[in-house]
């Protein structure tokens, strides 16, 4: 699925040519913030009897596109 994915956003959202964006001005990245866009930047997962409560087939992945820069994680638990 991962590589799906990443073909699909391709053709949605090339990397190059840089010049088919407006918005490459100073790092050539619109790419990756249309990209950011479309898959989303935030994931919700219940909790059930102290374990992520997944369906069989999903998961969570974390897709960078614009190089690799340094990262913060934030984990944010709301009870009952």
């Amino acid at each position: 699925l991962h590589e799906d994915f990443e073909r699909w956003l391709e053709k949605l959202a090339p990397e190059k040519p840089h010049s088919q964006y407006a918005h490459n001005v100073g790092e050539d990245n619109a790419d990756a913030h249309l990209k950011r866009t479309i898959m989303g930047r935030e994931t919700v997962v219940a909790i059930t009897d102290g374990r992520l409560d997944f369906g069989p087939w999903e998961q969570i992945f974390y897709g960078e596109f614009d190089g690799k820069r340094r990262k913060r994680v934030l984990v944010k638990i709301i009870g009952e």
